[in-house]
Parts: C-alpha cells; sequence; structure tokens
C-alpha cells in the first residue's frame, strides 16, 4: 500500500501536468513564428506540408490565425493560474486553500440553518405520526433514494443481500423505533462458517434440505430433510427451535419463505459452508437526529399503512 501514498506518485503527477502546459506552450509557439506576408496572401505561395491527393489536391502549411492562437495563449494562462490558486498538483493545496470537503461542509451547514427548524419539528412528533404526514413522507422518500436505494433498491424491494424493505420480514425487528436505532447505529450481520460444526458434505447437504423443509418448499428433498434435522442442532443457538429465528440477534428465520441470499439448496450449502458477513453502517452521525427520524418514519411506512391504528 506505501507504493501507492510515497511522494513518488505527489512528483510523478506534478512534473507530468507542468510538462503538459509547457509542452502545449512550446507547441504553440513553434507553430506561431511564422507569418504570412500579404505578398505572400496575394500571390497564394504560402508553403505546403508536402501532401498532395489526386495528383493537384496539394494541403497547404498555412500558419492558424493570430486570434486563435492568443485564445490558446490565454488558456494556458488560465491553466496555470488555476493550479496556483487551486488544489491540482499533487499534494500541493493551493493558494486559496480550497477544499471540496470544505466546500461540502459549507454548504451542508447553510441547508441545515435552512432545514434544520423542520427536521427538528418533526424530530420530536411520534415516528407514526411523521409517517402520516405528506410532507414528512416525501422528505423521507428524497432521504431515502439518495442514502438507501443504493443497497435496497430505488423500490426498496432489496436485492441478494440487502433486505426488502417493503414486506413485514425484519432481521431486528420492524418497530418504528427498532428501524430508527438500525439507521442511527448501523447493523453488523455475521453467520459462521458452520460447515465442520454440522459434519461432512453430505451433512451439510441434508441440513441444506431440512432448512427448505420449515418453509414447506417442495424443492426439499425428504429423506435428506429427515437426515438433516438431527444435524440442525448445532444451528438451533441461533435460529432456535424450528429456525424461527431470534429477532435479539438478528438471525433470520428460516421457516417463512424470505431469503437474503436466495432459497436454493446450493445456496443454503454455500451459507452453511462459508458463513456470511454484512453490514449496514450507522448513519446517525452523517444525517443527524432530525434527518434519521424523518428516514426512519418513511421505511417504515412502506410495509405499513401510516395514519391507521397499528
Amino acid at each position: 500500500m506505501s507504493d501507492f501514498t510515497s511522494e513518488f506518485w505527489n512528483f510523478y503527477i506534478v512534473l507530468l501536468t507542468v510538462l503538459g502546459i509547457v509542452g502545449c506552450a512550446v507547441l504553440l509557439w513553434a507553430q506561431s513564428t511564422h507569418k504570412v506576408t500579404a505578398e505572400e496572401a496575394a500571390s497564394g505561395k504560402v508553403g505546403t506540408t508536402g501532401h498532395v491527393w489526386d495528383e493537384d489536391l496539394t494541403e497547404l502549411n498555412t500558419p492558424m490565425p493570430r486570434w486563435w492562437m492568443w485564445m490558446f495563449y490565454i488558456t494556458i494562462v488560465f491553466g496555470a493560474a488555476y493550479l496556483f490558486l487551486y488544489p491540482g498538483l499533487g499534494t500541493y493545496a493551493g493558494k486559496l486553500g480550497w477544499k471540496s470537503s470544505g466546500q461540502y461542509k459549507e454548504e451542508l451547514s447553510k441547508a441545515d440553518t435552512q432545514y434544520g427548524p423542520l427536521f427538528d419539528k418533526y424530530r420530536k412528533q411520534d415516528l407514526k405520526a411523521v409517517a402520516a404526514d405528506p410532507q414528512a413522507h416525501a422528505m423521507g422518500e428524497r432521504l431515502f433514494l439518495t442514502y438507501c436505494a443504493q443497497c435496497h433498491g430505488s423500490d426498496a424491494r432489496g436485492n441478494k443481500g440487502f433486505p426488502n424493505l417493503t414486506d413485514k420480514d425484519w432481521l431486528h425487528g420492524g418497530a418504528p423505533e427498532t428501524i430508527k436505532q438500525t439507521i442511527m447505529n448501523g447493523r453488523h450481520g455475521v453467520m459462521p462458517p458452520m460447515g465442520a460444526a454440522v459434519g461432512g458434505e453430505k451433512d451439510i447437504e441434508n441440513v441444506a434440505h431440512y432448512v427448505l423443509s420449515l418453509s414447506g418448499s417442495t424443492a426439499a428433498d425428504p429423506i435428506k430433510s429427515v437426515l438433516g434435522k438431527g444435524k440442525f442442532a448445532a444451528c438451533m443457538a441461533c435460529h432456535g427451535a424450528g429456525g424461527v429465528g431470534n429477532q435479539a440477534m438478528g438471525a433470520p428465520n428460516l421457516s417463512d419463505k424470505t431469503w437474503l441470499y436466495g432459497g436454493s439448496a446450493e445456496t443454503i450449502m454455500e451459507t452453511i459452508r462459508k458463513g456470511r458477513d454484512n453490514t449496514m453502517p450507522a448513519f446517525g452521525d452523517f444525517l443527524g437526529e432530525g434527518k434519521v427520524h424523518v428516514l426512519a418514519a418513511y421505511v417504515w411506512s412502506l410495509s405499513n399503512e401510516p395514519g391507521k391504528q397499528q
């Protein structure tokens, strides 16, 4: 990793940038030393590149227009001035000390000043009441599309490894305050590799078919399911008897038809062999409690009917 953070790359970028600008200036100067006189222009004796097509079609070596060259010079001067004032030459921060992160924080501060009171108003309200408010719902939707859709999808129906938020299946519980806690603090779901605890490859296959049978899947082999039931004891500490799960631990319910990584026997066997490790980042420090409160209300509304008695 040190190879990519050494000072060599800083000098490399600076040298490459400076040589590029100087090279453009030298090329422009070399192309602008010859001026076409009035006599040359009138006689047509400007000179050629030596390229001739179709016997008499000659490419002239006509100098570039002076206005165009001056525009080029101005562009080079502007580029040099920009690199002196702003970051662009390796680790040089620029004379003005501008940073994109600083501008972002400044814009974020302005937004908080403008919209902070509105989020604070909703933060003091019950989450279910916020979910039923049309304005808060629209705000929560925009927050979701900005910060959550990358994993859970714009329709919140999730993807492999990312939960569907529109059903009522929750790993840690679907109460409004629990959802808020999840967004604030994040979650880290870990299932350790259980291949050795279950037994050999045949035992892993039998347990996978037993797990399939818990949800009534027709893909479960009856004989393998019976053989795997005893071996499932290694999994009961987290998933419980009958595989009903444990929300306190975030252990999924294996007796329904909701699968986070897929419900085929092959996928379940892979999970048993290798385990799973998934993380949802914490947004509390990044968004603040006011925005998280509105976002949590919106997420809760995706699987509930705000305004009705729950």
